[in-house]
């Protein structure tokens, strides 16, 4: 039987996240990995998602993966003529490290994705403003600098870019759980979100314990 277009590209993608999670693990790279992968992909299909922002790229793993994971209920399971070319992107990475920005975009192109991923090179407390005419969005994934996650938050809602019911993901919230105390709070007492704290471990290391904080935009 002739493989649908789609499921190549889902094909193509594996193949270039595992050439990741094994530069990842030789060079020592913090990036998402298979184990909080599958949470992320859990939380994108009981939510749907239809934009996402993300803030942090490294080399485009999650990126990758979670663009991926969209892919079925966006242009359906059976939809072997998808044309990407006519596509919005529908995941808009912010990374600030140019040389990572850089390599992101090599991977992103390799996986088939490069359309409807869009990576801005920059600091995202400068560039989130600057998405306020974009679409809102209805996803968050916050990977960069940890003591910074609530000021990228609160500027995501400041300029109206957080749908209603959006739901917000937050990585390493064990591990550097003091620099974004003040994240923490605010998503679980502020009375604006509805969150929990999905445990796991760290990436590639098995015996460290971090997680994820999965928050439900109740107000915006």
């Amino acid at each position: 039987m002739k493989q649908s277009k789609q499921d190549d590209v889902h094909n193509t993608v594996l193949k270039v996240l595992a050439e990741i999670e094994e530069k990842a693990k030789k060079d020592f790279l913090p990036s998402i990995g298979p184990i909080k992968g599958k949470i992320i992909e859990d939380v994108i299909k009981d939510h749907k998602p239809k934009k996402v922002l993300e803030i942090g790229t490294l080399h485009g793993y999650s990126a990758i993966l979670i663009a991926n994971t969209m892919l079925d209920y966006i242009y359906g399971k059976e939809n072997s003529d998808i044309d990407f070319k006519s596509s919005e992107p529908i995941l808009i990475s912010v990374e600030k490290d140019e040389k990572l920005a850089i390599i992101a975009r090599n991977n992103i192109e390799n996986s088939r994705l490069s359309k409807l991923i869009q990576v801005i090179n920059g600091d995202a407390i400068e560039e989130i403003p600057k998405l306020k005419s974009k679409s809102k969005f209805s996803m968050i994934f916050l990977d960069a600098t940890k003591s910074e996650y609530l000021k990228y938050l609160q500027l995501i809602e400041e300029y109206g870019l957080l749908s209603k019911r959006a739901v917000v993901v937050a990585d390493n919230v064990i591990i550097y759980e003091n620099e974004m105390k003040d994240y923490l709070d605010y998503v679980r007492y502020s009375g604006k979100y509805v969150s929990r704290t999905t445990k796991t471990t760290l990436e590639f290391s098995k015996n460290v314990g971090d997680a994820l904080e999965v928050s439900i935009n109740v107000v915006f």
